[in-house]
């Protein structure tokens, strides 16, 4: 008997990623996958076996289906989770929740008017590895936070859309610090609040390319005097780099997913798929097996399954996403002026 039925809303990158995910969960299956162009839905749905594709989501939203995934380019997340809320519709969204702060409260608003289910589908803090190091502060292994330093990176986009500003509200601050962002709030805990943030950014490779930022650093302050130190870049060779360090007055935790996997190999031909945007697949190499769950894609999808079948409210939802949008605006306003900036919500 199937409990949860979801529909798919994207065919591209991310929705791979969470089909994977899904892959492993119980009691759910996926109906229907709506794309913007009737090829990747049906590629999609046939890649999958999804029985039904489809290009209207007003027929998406006919279907009725239990759960609603936005996996949409950012420009589509205001416009199609303001039609879920409006439909009355369990939703949740992949990262960041929006383009900006503006439309971030506009989509966590609806949704809590409408009474339904909202989830923010950020991977980091449901990746397994981040859970364990949480679980071991709260036990007190650590002492207190002080300091927690987070990097993403790789050698840019996989998508040419995301290399328009316009489309995705920022450049590499905004693609990738809102992994940062909320693994710092995780790890010092939500009640902490961000209150001041401090910026910079330059492109300083892809400059054809995009006219946002492809590297950046992001400093937060958080209300107990704790600092976040968030790194990003879209310059990295050698695949996806994702790195957490937690600093605490009694000890410290370290988590890395994809440099120290534990596969190395030396190939001297193509072997394949390695990693998330590997730029070779020979040589030297570090192969990540179960990506989707070492980056937390199977433990959030099966924790926002289990939501919607119990009833219960996600623990990260667009809430958590507006606060991410917030402090994502204060960073690019630092990065404008120069100096720190207070964090509205």
């Amino acid at each position: 008997m199937i409990d949860v039925r979801i529909a798919m809303l994207g065919s591209g990158f991310v929705a791979d990623f969470y089909m994977q995910g899904l892959a492993n969960v119980n009691g759910q299956k996926v109906v229907l996958n709506y794309s913007r162009t009737l090829k990747r839905a049906r590629e999609f749905g046939a890649r999958w076996g999804i029985e039904e594709s489809t290009t209207d989501l007003e027929v998406a939203l006919l279907r009725k289906a239990d759960l609603y995934i936005i996996a949409l380019p950012n420009e589509e997340h205001l416009p199609v989770s303001l039609l879920l809320s409006q439909a009355r519709r369990n939703q949740v969204c992949t990262k960041p929740l929006a383009r900006n702060r503006a439309e971030a409260r506009q989509m966590f608003q609806a949704a809590r008017r409408s009474r339904k289910l909202h989830g923010y589908a950020e991977t980091e803090v449901f990746s397994p590895c981040v859970v364990k190091a949480r679980r071991m502060i709260e036990q007190g292994g650590i002492g207190r936070v002080l300091w927690v330093r987070s990097r993403e990176s790789h050698s840019g986009p996989h998508s040419p859309h995301f290399w328009d500003i316009e489309k995705t509200g920022g450049g590499a601050l905004n693609d990738l610090a809102c992994h940062c962002i909320e693994a710092a709030r995780y790890f010092f805990g939500k009640q902490d609040r961000v209150v001041e943030v401090m910026a910079w950014g330059a492109n300083l490779v892809h400059r054809k390319k995009t006219k946002g930022e492809d590297n950046a650093l992001l400093v937060l302050k958080f209300s107990s005097g704790g600092i976040g130190h968030c790194e990003l870049s879209w310059t990295t060779r050698g695949g996806l780099d994702l790195r957490n360090e937690i600093h605490g007055s009694q000890g410290s935790i370290f988590t890395d997913v994809t440099r120290g996997t534990p596969i190395t190999a030396f190939t001297t031909s193509a072997a394949g798929y390695i990693v998330e945007k590997a730029d070779i697949d020979f040589g030297w190499t570090r192969p990540l097996p179960e990506e989707a769950f070492a980056y937390g894609y199977q433990a959030e999808m099966r924790h926002f399954v289990e939501c919607v079948a119990g009833g219960k409210t996600p623990r990260e939802t667009y809430a958590d996403g507006y606060a991410v949008s917030s402090i994502l605006d204060a960073g690019y306003e630092s990065m404008r002026r120069k100096k720190w900036v207070r964090v509205k919500y």
